[in-house]
Formats: C-alpha cells, sequence, structure tokens
C-alpha cells in the first residue's frame, strides 16, 4: 500500500456541525448519498456529492448515532461509517493523505488513520480494527426528492478548501463548480491523473472492466464481491447471487446501483428502470419500498471505482455473470 502526504492536514475541511434544509442548491441530476435514520424523529437525509467534493466527511448523528459520511472523489467512494468504536464516539478529519489514492481519514480523538475506502485504521490506536459500514444509498437528488418527500438535504457551509485552489493553499469554496468533472471524464485514473502534471500515472492491464466503472462492493461473513454497474444493468438491471451465507438481490438503474437481502422472490424488470416486480407487486429498487407496503431489507455496501476496489479487495472479487 502506497500512502502519501498530499496536501497539509485540514486543508480540505470536513464538516463537523451540518446543518439541514428542505432546499437545494444544485442541480436535480445531482449524486447524493442518502441515509434513512433509525430513529423515528430524524427526518431521512441527502449530502450531495457536489457538497462533499470540497469536505470529504461529515460528521452527523442519526438520533444517538454518531455517523461518519464519507467521499472520496478520486475513488468516487461513498461510504456511511459507524463513528462509534469500542464505545467511543470519533469524530473524523480529512488527513492530507492518501492510500493508493484514496482518502486517509485520521480521528481527532487519538489521532489514528483510517483508510476511507476498507474503514481499516492504518496507524495508531486502532490499528488493525475496521468501522463498520452503516446502510445508505447513492442516487440522484431528483430521486431522493421524489421517493423522501419529508427528506432533508445538507446545506453548504461554506468557507475554504484546498479543492478549490490551484495549489495546496485553501480558497474559497464555490460550489456551483465541479472541481472533478475533468478526471471523471478522462481516461485516467488516481491523484497524477487528476492533476495531470506529467507525472507517472497509474496503469490498469485488464479490458473487461474500465478502472472508473462504478461498482457496489458487499460484504458478508467474511467474504466479498463488487458489483459492477454495468454488468448489473446488462442483466435486465437485476442478479440474483450469494455472498457468503446470505442470499442477495442487486438492482441497477442507469445511474445507481442498490443491493438488499433476498427475500426469496422471484424478480423481474418492468418497463420503468427504478422499478422491478416480484410476489405480485412493484417495488421501488432504490429504496426497496414495495407498493403493497413491504420493504426489502438494504445491506450495507461501499460505492466505489472499480480501481480502488481491486486495489482493496484483488482482481478475482469481481461479480462477472
Amino acid at each position: 500500500m502506497n500512502v502519501r502526504q498530499v496536501v497539509p492536514k485540514d486543508a480540505i475541511p470536513s464538516i463537523d456541525d451540518p446543518a439541514f434544509g428542505a432546499d437545494y442548491f444544485g442541480d436535480p441530476d445531482d449524486l447524493v448519498i442518502v441515509v434513512e435514520p433509525d430513529a423515528a424523529s430524524v427526518r431521512p437525509r441527502a449530502y450531495p456529492i457536489r457538497v462533499l467534493h470540497y469536505h470529504e466527511i461529515v460528521n452527523d448523528a442519526t438520533g444517538d448515532r454518531p455517523i461518519a459520511v464519507t467521499w472520496c472523489p478520486l475513488c468516487a467512494s461513498a461510504i456511511v461509517y459507524d463513528a462509534v468504536v469500542d464505545g467511543r464516539a470519533l469524530t473524523f478529519g480529512v488527513s492530507g493523505k492518501l492510500a493508493d489514492d484514496d482518502l486517509v481519514m485520521y480521528d481527532r480523538e487519538t489521532d489514528a488513520e483510517w483508510k476511507q475506502s476498507t474503514g481499516e485504521c492504518l496507524a495508531g490506536a486502532f490499528e488493525g480494527r475496521s468501522l463498520a459500514v452503516l446502510l445508505a444509498g447513492t442516487h440522484s437528488y431528483e430521486r431522493f426528492a421524489a421517493e423522501y418527500p419529508d427528506g432533508v438535504v445538507l446545506q453548504p457551509p461554506g468557507g475554504e478548501s484546498e479543492t478549490a485552489s490551484a495549489d495546496d493553499t485553501p480558497a474559497t469554496i464555490r460550489y456551483d463548480v465541479e472541481p472533478y468533472d475533468a478526471y471523471f471524464a478522462g481516461e485516467g485514473f488516481g491523484l497524477d491523473a487528476h492533476r495531470d502534471d506529467g507525472a507517472a500515472t497509474r496503469t490498469w492491464d485488464r479490458t473487461d472492466l474500465a478502472p472508473k466503472a462504478v461498482v457496489l462492493g458487499v460484504e458478508r461473513d467474511g467474504e466479498v464481491l463488487g458489483f459492477p454497474l454495468e454488468r448489473v444493468r446488462e442483466a435486465d438491471g437485476v442478479v440474483e447471487t450469494t455472498v457468503g451465507e446470505t442470499d442477495v438481490v442487486v438492482f441497477a438503474t442507469p445511474d445507481s446501483i442498490h443491493a438488499f437481502e433476498h427475500p426469496g422472490y422471484a424478480f423481474e424488470p418492468t418497463d420503468d428502470p427504478h422499478t422491478v416486480r416480484a410476489d405480485s407487486t412493484e417495488w421501488d429498487v432504490e429504496t426497496g419500498r414495495g407498493a403493497d407496503g413491504g420493504r426489502l431489507e438494504r445491506l450495507p455496501t461501499r460505492r466505489l471505482f472499480a480501481f480502488a476496489w481491486q486495489d482493496d479487495h484483488g482482481p478475482e472479487t469481481f461479480f462477472d455473470g
């Protein structure tokens, strides 16, 4: 694992006192991380990637549960973690380091360092321990607003971030600017490809999958399997398989992918890419809600680029149909 200091510590500021509102300033097709709280008193929350580009971590709480909503732009990795380890609530910041081009977080309580895509503590008081992944979905703000009319969205806190700067000095944030558009559209991957500074870029030796293909990672009973969005879409948007000892069903829309515990139904696609049919009713593939009031059990997942999943788990851990 290649760990390197890239920018100063906290040059990308985490959001530690998040505010939420009913209105969103961005575009309807903006990607958001969606958390459905396990406390009835807390409304569903959307965390826009447009905001997370400049902050990467939101320290939040749903009810009495401290959580960390995390995003690494280079890996396109969206993961929500339980922020409690051994009964101790942690708050996270951006260390300024990358581990294999992935965000390295640090906790402010012990200064231990954590790899964002795996949740593993790389060094410090919790070395070798891993954060628990919580339930979350990732899809467009438009879908969030339609599916969760009582939901609220993270409001932009403003301030300065290194992401808004041409160098390592933080500059005033402009949330209407998409700082990673060129990176997402280009063929290269990793920090060097983003900076395009003439440094040697990483190589990718497989032709069956692009390095920046979107993958949904599922871990059950010590086994892992990464589901590429395109492969699930090629299967008419529905894949049924087993990970560890858990039967799972994975659904894909044109731009999102979601995993649930398989209830034993026979799922079939419909004309609407956001629904499937099973057990004499239709199911929303992004929320797992059935038209008859039923509900599928969402699985904890990691959404990220294929190269990051392969870095963490190896080349043989992708679903291949």
